[in-house]
This record gives C-alpha cells, sequence and structure tokens, in this order.
C-alpha cells in the first residue's frame, strides 16, 4: 500500500479553501502530484508566477499550429507524427479521398478524433458514418478504412502497447459525464454489405499493418471486410464530444482531471467541453496557475473560443511540459473572479502524458516560436 506524507497546514496569508476566497491582489500557484489526484499545495503570490523575461533550454512551452500540416496522405501510417513517447504517438492526419487499403495496427489501440469533415468508417465489425467531433475507438487488431467524399482532418491517438478502458467515475457513478449507453458501435448494414460486392468486392486488396514502427503489407484477392456477423464484448465504439456533459462546481474551479474521457497505460484523454462558470463571487473562474510535475500537458483545439488562452485558433496543439509553472494567461487573468458571459464556450482534446513526449520532425516547421512569450503582460 503506498501511504502520502500527510499533514495540511496552512502558513502565513492564505485562503483555506483551495481554488477561492484568495486574499485580494493575490493570485493561486498549485503544486500537485499525481496530476491533480495525489497531495497538493496552493502557494499564493503577488504577482502571476509565468511572469518570465527570457528562456532558455529546451523545456519551454511550445505550440503547433497544425493546420500548416496540409499536406494529404493516403495511408494514416504515412501522416506526421506530433509528438510521441514509448507509450503514446500522436499523429495530424489529413484524408482527403477514401483509402484505397486498408490498415491494421499492430502496436497498439487507435483513437481516431475526427476535427474537421465527414466520414464513413468500414472496419472488421461493419460500417458507421462519422461527424466532427467524434471519437473513435479502434481496439488493437482492427482492420479499418476510411470513405470520405470532402477532406477530413483527423488527430490519432495510437496508445502503444496498450488497450483504452474508460475511468474510474467513483461517487458519481457510471452515468455521470457520458452514459456508456451513449457508445454507438459497428453495424453489418446495408452499406457494409455494398462494400463487399461489386468493384470494391472484386479487386485486390492490400492490409497495411504497423508493429514496430514498420510496416508490413498483406494483399488479397478479395475484401477481406467480409463479416456476415459478430457477437462479443470487444468492439470499436464511437462518441461525440457533443454527448459528453462535463462535471460542474458552482463554487470550486475543478481540475482538468475531473475531465477525463478515457485512460491508457501512462497516460489519459479529457474532454474540455461548454459548461457554465462558477457563480460563487470568491471561485477563480479560470485554470489556476500550475506545476504539473508529473505529465506533460498537451490540448489539441478543436472548437470554440478559448477563454483560457490568446492567439489560439481550432487546429492548433500546445505542449507544457512538466517541470515549470503554467496557466491563464494575462487576458484571461483579468476574468479570474467576474467572466464576461454565463458559460464556456470551447471544445478541446486534452492528453496528460506520465512520460516526456518527443517532438516530431516536421513540427518545427509549424511552431508559434514565440509561445512561450505570450504569458507577457506587455
Amino acid at each position: 500500500m503506498k501511504k502520502w506524507i500527510y499533514r495540511p497546514i496552512v502558513e502565513g496569508l492564505a485562503s483555506r479553501q483551495a481554488h477561492a476566497d484568495l486574499p485580494a491582489g493575490t493570485v493561486e500557484r498549485e503544486l500537485g502530484k499525481e496530476g491533480f489526484f495525489g497531495p497538493a499545495t496552493q502557494m499564493i503570490h503577488p504577482r502571476p508566477p509565468t511572469g518570465w523575461t527570457s528562456w532558455e533550454g529546451p523545456l519551454r512551452p511550445r505550440a503547433f499550429d497544425l493546420c500548416k500540416l496540409a499536406a494529404a496522405a493516403a495511408c494514416p501510417w504515412d501522416a506526421p507524427v506530433v509528438l510521441h513517447n514509448p507509450h503514446l504517438c500522436l499523429r495530424h492526419w489529413v484524408c482527403a479521398q477514401p483509402m484505397q487499403a486498408l490498415v491494421r495496427n499492430a502496436d497498439g489501440d487507435e483513437l481516431l478524433f475526427l476535427h474537421q469533415g465527414d466520414a464513413e468508417l468500414y472496419c472488421d465489425y461493419g460500417h458507421l458514418s462519422l461527424v466532427a467531433g467524434d471519437y473513435v475507438v479502434l481496439p488493437r487488431g482492427t482492420m479499418w478504412r476510411i470513405d470520405c467524399v470532402q477532406p477530413t482532418t483527423w488527430l490519432l491517438i495510437e496508445a502503444t502497447n496498450s488497450s483504452y478502458q474508460l475511468p474510474d467515475k467513483g461517487l458519481i457513478g457510471e452515468h455521470a459525464i457520458f452514459d456508456p449507453a451513449l457508445f454507438d458501435y459497428p453495424r453489418i448494414d446495408e452499406a457494409f454489405r455494398a462494400q463487399q460486392q461489386g468493384a470494391l468486392g472484386a479487386r485486390d486488396w492490400r492490409v497495411r499493418i504497423k508493429r514496430g514502427n514498420r510496416i508490413s503489407t498483406v494483399t488479397y484477392p478479395y475484401n477481406p471486410l467480409d463479416a456476415l456477423g459478430w457477437h462479443g464484448t470487444l468492439m470499436p465504439v464511437r462518441i461525440n464530444v457533443r454527448d459528453i456533459r462535463p462535471l460542474m462546481s458552482h463554487r470550486y474551479h475543478l481540475p482538468p482531471s475531473a475531465h477525463t474521457t478515457f485512460v491508457a497505460h501512462r497516460f489519459v484523454v479529457c474532454t474540455f467541453a461548454p459548461r457554465p462558470f462558477e457563480t460563487d463571487p470568491g471561485a477563480i473562474k479560470v485554470p489556476f496557475f500550475h506545476n504539473n510535475d508529473d505529465y506533460d500537458e498537451v490540448l489539441f483545439y478543436h472548437a470554440g473560443d478559448f477563454f483560457s488562452r490568446d492567439n489560439i485558433h481550432p487546429g492548433m496543439m500546445t505542449l507544457h511540459p512538466c517541470g515549470f509553472t503554467h496557466g491563464p494567461h494575462p487576458k484571461a487573468l483579468q476574468n479570474m473572479l467576474v467572466q464576461k458571459k454565463p458559460a464556456t464556450d470551447e471544445y478541446a482534446v486534452m492528453i496528460d502524458a506520465r512520460d516526456a513526449l518527443e517532438v516530431g520532425d516536421d513540427m518545427p516547421s509549424v511552431e508559434w516560436t514565440d509561445y512561450h512569450r505570450s504569458w507577457r503582460s506587455d
């Protein structure tokens, strides 16, 4: 059994309730373990702890405009790698036309996030129609392809050598945030049966299998997506960000971990969706400054107005490595206690990775190199 050293202390000028009733003219910084799940301390400061004037070394916060990675790839394995470590690989994929080959990931479960466009997914299990904002969990080894009329943009999140699971929702119950009954799954429908026939069914089909980031190609003289039916408990599932009902607390700003959607080995995927702002006059209404010293934090901005960040638009991604303090930008901090509107208006995908993330080779070409200066108030 693990037992943290634990003795709550209030020292000097401080509030007794975290994230609320701060002394006038101060800001709060949280130092925490285990990504907001472990022991934590709230420091009180007279000025924002992001007021640095220069930065040297590789740890700086980084931002990438993935919209500038416009080149389409016929296969998801050819899409540029954005960030990666031994347990996680993020790719940004523009699929401009129907895939002419099937793919299979033998390295781990794949989580597809459809950022832009509509698409049809065909896989071992059947057919699913997809729209922007859809998450699709594909178990390792699933054979699949995408059919689209217009270009589509995807974030691919590989759980390398791991599987996706649901978070433990504890006291709030299994139906909170989203009811698992909302999961859609592929069907053996008319569209699936049609792609087994005619020209699609008669031609040769290649399957590009990824294992150890090396590609093997298997060729069939027929369409191998030819299932007649299935039963069981292992299957792809789909849910849209608009089906997610975020946890709320009117008197206390909840940490990002409250919005966890999927968990895998050594990382989690969270979803930020529109929600009312806190209404208690003393509660802070922006993300609190914090040191997340056990996780690298990644945010992919999907849609809306990102209230805690300046100069961020949909399709961008930020990386905040563990080991430094970060939090709201100066414009957002002005609204720490009073917001100008009743609710947030943003959809974003957040990944918290326990192991340091490396930046993909193509990313420096689309990097906002002065992002670390964006906390300056001048």
